[in-house]
């Protein structure tokens, strides 16, 4: 009996046992259980957290990406608009270079033809027979056209022009080269004794001109016209003396030879 009970007993205390332990082992998976969901709840917030630290970095990524574009694309279109003005500005640079050209060119023919309309009214040098002076425009556009004259054998035309031009320019370096083709003239027409007179003229002012020989041979050419072989033979024998070397000096003894 007591044997019996003593194994209630222990049967009792056993299942007491049992359900003690069974009890703990419950309670300890339900802890466990919690800290799994907490676990996962806390990665779960993690995870959340994470994705919106990352959707938030790739939007921030997206907007920096954008801007930099719109600001790429804002640069370039001011490279471009700078590239434009650029060449804007240098084609106005080249066009300002060709009109100031145009403008030194332009200014330059006006100059020159200023130069020329001035010169027109200025003295100059010229040289005339081996002598060089200083005539005004008039004074050699008068000679020059009465020696044009000349030149096409106008021999009575010229008279009035170079006997015109000796009185008005009475101090001109060109007066003994208009005496002597004035007395040219006269002597081609047959007025030999104009023609004398304006050769002595010459020799007069001018001894040592350079036309002198052929002044003096002219003259005797016209005291021969004349009939005068005593005055030619004087002027020849004058023209041997003075100007022994000339070519009218070899004419004169010719002709001084023909006349003895």
């Amino acid at each position: 009996m007591k044997t019996a009970m003593k194994c209630r007993a222990l049967f009792c205390g056993m299942a007491l046992a049992f359900a003690g332990s069974g009890q703990a082992a419950l309670f300890e998976d339900d802890e466990a259980r919690k800290a799994i969901l907490d676990l996962r709840q806390k990665v779960e917030a993690m995870r959340l957290a994470t994705d919106g630290q990352l959707a938030e970095q790739l939007r921030k990524s997206a907007e920096e990406n954008a801007q930099l574009r719109r600001s790429m694309v804002d640069l370039q279109n001011q490279i471009e608009a700078s590239r434009a003005e650029l060449a804007r500005l240098r084609g106005q640079g080249e066009q300002v270079q060709r009109d100031l050209l145009d403008v030194q060119r332009k200014q330059g023919e006006a100059a020159a033809s200023l130069d020329d309309r001035l010169r027109k009214f200025e003295p100059t040098k010229v040289t005339v027979d081996g002598k060089e002076f200083v005539v005004e425009p008039a004074e050699r556009k008068d000679f020059d056209a009465a020696l044009a004259l000349f030149k096409k054998g106008d021999f009575a035309g010229v008279q009035p022009l170079l006997v015109d031009f000796i009185k008005r320019y009475g101090n001109s370096g060109y007066r003994p080269s208009a005496l002597f083709w004035l007395g040219n003239a006269q002597y081609a027409t047959r007025d030999y004794k104009e023609a004398i007179l304006n050769f002595r003229s010459l020799l007069a002012q001018a001894p040592d001109h350079m036309r002198a020989p052929e002044t003096l041979l002219s003259i005797a050419n016209c005291q021969l016209e004349l009939k005068d072989a005593r005055a030619a033979r004087k002027t020849l024998e004058e023209l041997i003396k003075a100007h022994p070397q000339s070519e009218a000096a070899s004419a004169a003894k010719e002709r001084l030879a023909k006349l003895k």
